[in-house]
């Protein structure tokens, strides 16, 4: 018994170390080489209700980059981490439908997390979602205007799942889906923090739905000042 309690009173004291040991992971995305040109959502603009949200004719948004090849909208994970989601326990992930279209379209939940589906628009939309990986299933809901939040999670991992309307056929979100809490989207600067990340060795991956779906990766070792990795995806 006592040597029992004994390895009970370690391995939290273990855990205890890990957690207050646990720091970010930090970090830049950058694009090397010139992102083809956005093109114009002209079945948008002529919508005859869609197309009054607009003064100008809205563009695709697949790449955002700063003047320095900054990459917004990144997925940057820890590869080969499972388990670990705390999904169920998370804030709610946010997409509105606003103007006909996603907002935001580049997401990343954990597995298990809600997510919360908006209508901002006064028309009928409907939330489609395509999953192709077992365990995730797909849906389809009508959201009329003004109408409750749809709340839809995933409890498999998955990049880019795709979310469109039927309604809308221009209008597409996309999911990433992480089996732990040890992922970042990238802002409009490149950048990204990952935080509160055991001590340890790790792959590190940055995903981009157009440049690089497969992912770029890097090991790095997570110390008590925590680490840095930065990114360099190349157009091909």
């Amino acid at each position: 018994m006592k040597l029992k309690s004994s390895l009970v009173c370690a391995a939290g004291i273990l855990t205890l170390t890990q957690v207050l040991s646990a720091a970010d992971i930090t970090g830049t995305v950058t694009l090397k080489g010139t992102p083809p040109a956005e093109k114009t959502i002209d079945p948008l603009k002529a919508d005859p209700t869609c197309g009054k949200f607009h003064t100008e004719n809205p563009t695709t948004h697949f790449y955002t980059v700063g003047a320095g090849g900054e990459l917004a909208d990144a997925i940057v994970m820890l590869k080969g981490v499972t388990g670990k989601s705390t999904g169920a326990a998370a804030q709610p992930q946010v997409i509105d439908q606003k103007g006909c279209l996603y907002s935001p379209q580049i997401v990343a939940v954990q597995t298990g997390q809600k997510i919360l589906v908006k209508n901002s628009d006064p028309v009928l939309h409907n939330v489609h979602t395509t999953p192709t990986a077992a365990g995730n299933s797909e849906q389809n809901q009508a959201q009329m205007p003004a109408s409750p939040d749809l709340s839809i999670s995933f409890s498999a991992p998955e990049n880019f799942l795709k979310f469109k309307c039927d309604v809308h056929p221009w209008m597409f979100a996309w999911v990433t889906v992480v089996d732990s809490p040890y992922f970042a989207v990238t802002g409009k600067d490149g950048k990204f923090t990952i935080k509160d990340v055991p001590p340890g060795k790790y792959t590190v991956t940055a995903l981009h739905r157009k440049a690089s779906p497969a992912g770029v990766d890097k090991q790095i070792e997570v110390t008590s000042s925590g680490a840095s990795a930065d990114f360099t995806i190349e157009l091909k």
